[in-house]
């Protein structure tokens, strides 16, 4: 089989198409859960890490779940709406804002506690296969964030 310079276009040979596809498919898998807690995904994913840390810089909040402030300033604004988080300036420096947990957002964590099984019995991989994938995405993760970070001192 010869191959052709159009190769490249086909969507079986990109890797980008399974992993957005897989991600489609299980950000859906998600939803009924979610919706019981009266979340979107990434609602979910912020909720996360204040379930983690409590309280965080809102720029390093952005920085963990690969978000821009366009992305995560109405997510946090509809979340303080619901009651789950705070957000307030630093009394240091008022350009750095900081995102809190409320209490309850922490009951919340409570109710979510099984999500994350529910969603394991979804994907069917062994614990070896699902850490070695997971070691495989950030491994992307983090090479495309080095060509990021390069292309901006460029």
């Amino acid at each position: 089989m010869s191959k052709s310079e159009w190769d490249g276009l086909k969507l079986e040979n990109q890797l980008c198409f399974p992993l957005y596809a897989c991600s489609r498919e299980i950000i859906k898998q998600y939803r009924p859960y979610l919706e019981q807690l009266d979340l979107t995904y990434t609602q979910y994913l912020v909720m996360m890490v204040l379930w983690e840390e409590e309280r965080i810089n809102v720029k390093e909040l952005g920085k963990k779940l690969f978000l821009d402030s366009g992305t995560l300033t109405p997510v946090l604004k509809s979340l303080e709406a619901k009651g789950y988080v705070t957000r307030t300036r630093s009394t240091q420096d008022e350009r750095v804002l900081y995102a809190a947990l409320t209490d309850q957002g922490r009951v919340l964590k409570k109710k979510a506690v099984h999500v994350p099984e529910k969603i394991a019995g979804c994907v069917h991989l062994v614990p070896e296969e699902a850490a070695q994938l997971y070691r495989l995405l950030y491994k992307i993760l983090d090479s495309l964030q080095e060509i990021d970070g390069h292309e901006n001192r460029l």
